[in-house]
Parts: C-alpha cells; sequence; structure tokens
C-alpha cells in the first residue's frame, strides 16, 4: 500500500511540473551511469597455498607473503590474490586439494605422496627448506643403554615420532626393515617387547624423543640429521650414541591440486623455480624458510619410484 502511495505521489509531482514548464523547455537528459558504478565486480581469484598444522597463526604468517608473490605473477591467468588455507588434518588436505580449495600444498615426501595419492594431486617439484635440499634420519641410542649397533636394538623399544613423518618414522623404519628385523608399534613406551623385535611408540615430537632417550623411558630414538647434528644441545648429544644414517630424501615436495590446468601449473612451476633468481622475492623466500625450488634431478619419475617402495614396506609394519 505504501508503494503504490509512494507512485501516486512522484506522478502528481511530474504533472505538476510540467504544467509548470514553458513551452520551449528542454527535456531533462537522463543521466547515464558511469563505468564504475555499471561495470561488474571482477570476480576475486585466489592462488592458495596449504599446509597441515594446529597453529594456522604461524603458518599464515610464513606463507602468506609467497602466496601474494605468486598471485601477482599470475595475473594474466586471471588471479587477484593470494590466501593460505590451513587444514587440520590429512584427511582434510586431501579434500582440499580434491576439490580445488587449495592450489598447492608442501610436505615431506611419505605424507606429500600419500596426501598426492588420495587427492590425484601431482608431486611437482622439490622445496629447499631451511636451506636444504634433501635430508636423512639418524637412529642414536643413550649410551646409558649399552647399545652399540642396530643389532642391539632387538628386544628394545624405539622412540619414533609420528605414523605419517618422513624422518621421524618412515626413513628409519624402512632401514631397519631392509636390514632384516621386525618392526612392531606399541602404545606406549613402557609396553614390552619380544626378543625377536625392535617395538617402538610415537613420541609425537622431536624434542619428546630426545628427553625419552635421556630420562631412560626408551634406550633408542630417531631423529632427522638436523637436529641430531645441530639443533640438540651440546650436553645432551654428549649422551648420546649415532647407531646409523638412512638414505636421503627430498626435504619437502609441492603437491599441485588435480583440478590446476596446464597452463596455470607451467607457469606456476616457472615462477617458482626463479624465484631464487630475482630480489624482489628474498623476502617471501625467507618468509617461507625455503632458498629455492628446484625439479628432481633424477627425473619426477625415478624419485617417486624409490618413495613409493618405501611406503610399500611402511604397510607392512604394525602400528599401534
Amino acid at each position: 500500500m505504501l508503494a503504490k502511495r509512494s507512485s501516486s505521489i512522484f506522478l502528481l509531482g511530474v504533472f505538476a511540473l510540467a504544467a509548470c514548464a514553458s513551452p520551449t523547455a528542454k527535456p531533462v537528459e537522463t543521466l547515464k551511469p558511469s563505468a564504475a558504478t555499471s561495470a561488474p565486480q571482477a570476480k576475486e581469484k585466489f592462488i592458495v597455498f596449504g599446509d597441515i598444522s594446529d597453529d594456522p597463526a604461524e603458518v599464515i604468517e610464513g606463507a602468506q607473503p609467497i602466496a601474494n608473490y605468486v598471485a601477482k605473477k599470475l595475473q594474466a591467468y586471471g588471479y587477484t590474490g593470494g590466501q593460505v588455507k590451513v587444514a587440520a588434518s590429512t584427511e582434510e588436505m586431501v579434500a582440499l586439494l580434491k576439490n580445488g580449495e587449495v592450489d598447492i600444498y608442501f610436505d615431506s615426501v611419505y605424507p606429500a605422496t600419500l596426501i598426492s595419492d588420495d587427492s590425484g594431486g601431482k608431486v611437482i617439484l622439490r622445496r629447499w627448506k631451511f636451506g636444504v635440499e634433501t635430508y636423512n634420519s639418524v637412529i642414536f641410542a643413550s649410551k646409558a643403554s649399552g647399545i652399540q649397533s642396530v643389532a642391539g636394538l632387538k628386544g628394545k623399544m624405539l622412540a619414533m615420532d609420528a605414523p605419517y613423518s618422513t624422518s621421524g618414522f618412515m626413513l628409519p623404519a624402512v632401514y631397519l626393515a631392509e636390514q632384516g628385523f621386525d618392526l612392531v608399534g606399541k602404545t606406549g613406551n613402557a609396553d614390552p617387547v619380544s626378543s625377536n623385535e625392535i617395538g617402538f611408540a610415537f613420541a609425537y615430537d622431536d624434542e619428546n624423543i630426545l628427553q625419552w632417550v635421556l630420562r631412560g623411558l626408551t634406550p633408542a630414538g630417531v631423529t632427522d640429521d638436523y637436529n641430531f647434528d645441530q639443533a640438540f644441545p651440546p650436553e645432551a648429544k654428549a649422551q648420546l650414541i649415532e647407531l646409523a644414517r638412512t638414505e636421503s630424501t627430498p626435504r619437502q615436495v609441492a603437491v599441485v591440486s588435480p583440478k590446476m590446468d596446464a597452463k596455470t601449473l607451467q607457469a606456476l612451476i616457472e615462477i617458482l623455480t626463479q624465484m631464487d633468481e630475482d630480489a624482489s622475492a628474498a623476502d617471501a623466500l625467507k618468509s617461507f624458510q625455503t632458498t629455492q625450488f628446484d625439479e628432481f634431478p633424477e627425473g619426477i619419475e625415478a624419485a617417486s619410484a624409490r618413495i613409493r617402495e618405501m611406503i610399500t614396506i611402511t604397510e607392512n609394519i604394525p602400528l599401534p
């Protein structure tokens, strides 16, 4: 009722103005809307970097600069900005890659390969995280344990990191399995271990592993070479004995969503592999704790073949 009343008042006003107007007066021109008001808003399109973490704020702070840098370089492909999306689990990351909500994700080779397989994604490049292109695992024991070699681990408990850790599970587990040892996962570090097996329990952190060994909760543990060689305090290192080092594997790799088209993928590869030669990318690389990205020297197929062989071995090791 209010709408009809307003229309009637408006029409009466128009007629009154027409009656008072001079016969020679020109009709009032309708203003044309400006280009700014008539043009449709440009649709936003983000290049999305993904990660798995329980500390989203830290991840976003570190990755946002490189997402912004890559987005700027991809403007010709319609990208208007960069975003960082943090998943709480591997299952969530699989879903985000599969449906294209995450374009590129970085991780160590074990979880990255599993996630790329489950999502249909593709491993494309190596990431030199912390300036390192490859790394390996160190199997160590406390000197107090009396263990002098990996053979001395039979009937003992080994502290490992987590089920999806490359350096904290896959590499040492494969090394020991290929040496002929039987590994059996335990629910806790105090669980019994039979004389013909090596038991292992997950401590879920390298510092926890170190403390388990130093405090005698387990006689031995595993970590990556950086932690053992540099990060462990000298006073702690003095109480340890190195038993073995595993083969090396890429420090981290990049996985892209199956939704990414071929032209964008090729452009992305070129942008990432040339970042270390671009002075304007230095801050973004530093924030991302990376010195460069490169392709696999032996080729992606050769690199993937060994990784998949190791994954097959781990699938036959009973987890807790």
